[in-house]
């Protein structure tokens, strides 16, 4: 089978096989397979006077800070590279930007990505797969990638990006309003049920107003996708587009409906808030100290060991499963790296790489992990020691790599998650004692639905 090609539409989400070819120059170094076979690693001889290449990233404020420290410690020990970060944007304007940058031929050597759009970079035949690198340089993937980090960028087998900012989900508790309802933090909850039943004890009602109410969480797809994998289910088709292009989503029934049901009951009773979509508002209810349990990334951890000071004392466990029965794991949140091969010379190919291998090595890891809170991916790099990290760390490493906890391969998968968080808005009432708009297994089943015209156009300009 001929590797795809895509066709030009009128969105501009995709290049034409004439264009891929222009800019790669290597359209008979094709292989099998959807994203076949990309432009080969050249070696350390490629750089043989100073260059300066340009990293697109979508990191701000303190991350992007930790972005230049990274930069300037590779220029110290790489005279002949000069690494200039770009900043485009969040994660959804950097892909259009991408996008962008594909059809007017001026993509960076390096970008990074993030996981839902894994799928677009690996149909997008401009890249060199990180794999070619780690034969080339007999780099140790084993020793330096987290193996249950790795199998989200991992495609039939091999490593096609390599992850950077990484980050898991996890129970947020307000350990002192767990301790005052007669609850241990040290034995948190671990399914839905469980969350829901302590979350009942926690809600604190005065004059008949609440003050404080037990849970919350954004109406966020990516738990969504975080409950469909602690299911042990694929949330899409085709081993969760690993065995070919997935043709459907999986979230209009199992663990979709389920916890858009139970997300919808506790808020309906009165035992959580519904905060919206946005993350930040969720978030910011948290901090406030009025919310007892939440769900969030790694990512938060820092902000909300800050808030909490003062206030209260903040607790993590592991992101609670479905039910008892669940067999799976969870899935990993964040970007990796991608070297783009279009257009450019193998001295800008193996200079991205060198700063590539460089961001992975365990002090650079250990560095970015204490700067940004993100998860180191060297398992080699020194995690912080805090008991609320290490929470995760421990989580990371107790499950084993499956197609479900890999996540899914989509070429719509932006569009997915944000058809998920469609589906809860209308399963999930406003406040206590109002209604949803749609019952819950419809919501999510018509939210799914919205997703097939998108994945058909998607796949039929990815050539078979």
């Amino acid at each position: 089978m001929a590797r795809p090609r895509f066709r030009r539409t009128r969105d501009g989400l995709v290049v034409t096989a004439a264009l891929s070819l222009a800019l790669t120059g290597c359209g008979g170094d094709a292989g099998s397979g959807e994203g076949g076979e990309a432009a080969t690693a050249p070696g350390a001889d490629a750089i043989t006077e100073p260059i300066e290449i340009e990293f697109w990233h979508s990191m701000k404020e303190k991350n992007e800070l930790a972005i230049k420290a990274m930069v300037d410690d590779f220029k110290k020990v790489n005279d002949k590279i000069t690494v200039k970060p770009v900043f485009k944007g969040d994660y959804d304007q950097m892909v259009v930007a991408y996008k962008q940058a594909v059809q007017q031929e001026a993509t960076p050597p390096l970008v990074q990505i993030y996981d839902i759009g894994s799928r677009f970079m690996y149909d997008s035949q401009q890249v060199v797969p990180m794999y070619k690198f780690i034969e080339l340089d007999k780099f140790d993937q084993n020793a330096n990638i987290e193996p249950n980090i790795a199998s989200y960028y991992t495609i039939k087998n091999k490593l096609w990006s390599m992850p950077f900012n990484s980050s898991a989900p996890l129970l947020y508790m307000n350990a002192d309003a767990v301790k005052k309802a007669g609850l241990d933090p040290d034995k948190p909850p671990a399914t839905l049920d469980e969350v829901g039943e302590w979350a009942k004890k926690l809600t604190v009602e005065e004059g008949g107003t609440v003050k404080q109410f037990g849970f919350n969480a954004a109406l966020y797809g990516w738990f969504v996708e975080q409950l469909t994998a602690q299911d042990n289910t694929e949330y899409c088709d085709n081993g969760n587009g690993r065995n070919g292009l997935a043709s459907k989503v999986n979230f209009g029934t199992g663990a979709g409906p389920k916890f858009a049901q139970w997300l919808g009951d506790l808020v309906k009773e009165g035992y959580a808030t519904n905060t919206g979509r946005p993350t930040d508002q969720a978030q910011n209810a948290f901090k406030t100290g009025t919310i007892a349990l939440h769900l969030e990334s790694t990512s938060a951890l820092g902000g909300y060991t800050e808030a909490a000071k003062g206030k209260f004392e903040l607790k993590t466990a592991p992101f609670p499963k479905v039910s008892d029965s669940s067999s799976g794991g969870t899935i990993i949140g964040g970007a990796s790296l991608w070297i783009n091969a279009a257009g450019h010379s193998d001295a800008e190919k193996r200079a991205a790489w060198e700063f590539v291998k460089f961001s992975n090595t365990p002090e650079q890891q250990a560095k970015w992990h204490e700067a940004t809170g993100y998860v180191p991916v060297n398992p080699q790099a020194k995690a912080n020691d805090n008991p609320n990290f290490q929470v995760a760390v421990t989580q990371l490493r107790a499950q084993q790599p499956s197609a479900a906890t890999s996540g899914c391969l989509l070429g719509v998968m932006p569009e997915a998650r944000k058809a998920a968080e469609v589906g809860l808005e209308q399963a999930v009432p406003a406040g206590a004692g109002q209604e949803p708009r749609t019952p819950a297994e419809q919501a999510m089943q018509n939210a799914a639905a919205t997703l097939q015209t998108p994945i058909q156009k998607y796949n039929a300009n990815v050539e078979q």
